[in-house]
């Protein structure tokens, strides 16, 4: 009898807040003028906190023509534009802005969903030996890699020298798939420099420096162990996959959103996708250091440290994971 009162009581107070927040939005609507679409756009800086809230409406609102509004397919979105003006009786030639504002928003919206899609099928696709492309991406990864030390023969034990486990790298791709092997190649071809640091560091791995209040910590003992044990690596190619597993997670879970939204102007694109990976291998890796291992089997501990971390960024909207990679400052103006 308890368990059902309880259950009524949250009914009744859900359909209570709704129906007072619908009262809430006409009572403001028809104060200032504006419907809560307008509210957004006028009173909200672009980037992520103004698109998460213009998609938070949209799918929010008991019109059918709004709630499919974040699903339209890309070449759609001008005549959804025009189409919720018309619906909430906005002139278009005395509020021009409002138009090309939730068209930046609907591009993000609809490019990220299309982005999951993309990066899911990527996922999906095995690779392939029997496949010139596939085949010609990996040795092109080895020559990103190492670009001095030709490959001796496709089946080679020197696969295990970029971080693979075995002499034939097509068994390492199973759980991501071609994504993993994309992305590996992007950042080795992209960020070729810092690619090849994190591979020589992975290899032979270093201490981070202990500051003296550290050092201050350290008993004789343990000084003296601390000299002679060797800083852990890691298997570079694997934990590329790995981290790729990572950003997909980030990807499907919508935690990317906040980052994307605030980089990308319009539609996020693999290449933007890729571009997060980039940073996110090379952020693992400083992590990875900063946290000092005993042994390699704590990488899972120290996976889901470095996500949690990862994760908690993205709960600030204006974060942008790698700002470099922002590609326009028309987004300041629209």
């Amino acid at each position: 009898m308890k368990h059902f009162l309880r259950m009524f009581v949250q009914v009744c107070l859900f359909f209570y807040c709704k129906c007072l927040w619908r009262c809430l939005k006409f009572v403001v609507r028809k104060l200032t003028g504006r419907c809560e679409l307008q509210r957004i756009c006028y009173n909200i800086k672009p980037g992520a906190s103004r698109t998460m809230k213009i998609e938070t409406s949209l799918r929010g609102s008991k019109n059918k023509l709004l709630q499919t509004s974040v699903s339209v397919h890309p070449d759609a979105i001008e005549k959804t534009i025009d189409d919720i003006m018309e619906l909430k009786k906005i002139n278009p030639d005395i509020n021009p802005q409002l138009g090309v504002s939730l068209q930046a928003c609907l591009l993000q919206i609809v490019g990220y969903r299309n982005l999951i899609a993309e990066v899911e099928k990527l996922r999906r696709e095995p690779y392939d030996s029997e496949n010139p492309q596939h085949e010609e991406k990996l040795l092109k990864l080895w020559k990103c890699l190492k670009p001095d030390c030709p490959l001796e023969a496709r089946i080679s034990k020197q696969w295990c020298e970029i971080g693979f486990q075995g002499d034939d790298p097509k068994t390492d791709f199973r759980g991501m798939g071609l994504l993993g092997l994309y992305n590996l190649l992007y950042f080795a071809e992209r960020d070729a420099a810092i690619a090849q640091q994190v591979l020589s560091d992975s290899l032979q791995p270093k201490y981070r420096e202990v500051t003296k209040e550290e050092l201050s910590q350290f008993s004789k003992a343990e000084w003296e162990k601390k000299k002679f044990d060797k800083a852990i690596g890691y298997s570079f190619a694997i934990v590329g996959i790995n981290i790729t597993d990572l950003a997909y997670n980030l990807l499907v879970s919508g935690a990317l959103k906040t980052h994307f939204y605030n980089v990308a102007p319009e539609a996020p694109t693999l290449s933007h996708f890729q571009q997060t990976f980039c940073y996110l291998m090379h952020e693992f890796h400083k992590f990875w250091i900063e946290e000092d291992p005993l042994d390699i089997m704590e990488f899972n501990r120290v996976r889901e440290k470095f996500h949690k971390q990862i994760l908690k960024q993205l709960q600030n909207p204006d974060m942008a994971l790698c700002p470099h990679f922002a590609a326009s400052e028309s987004l300041i103006n629209m």
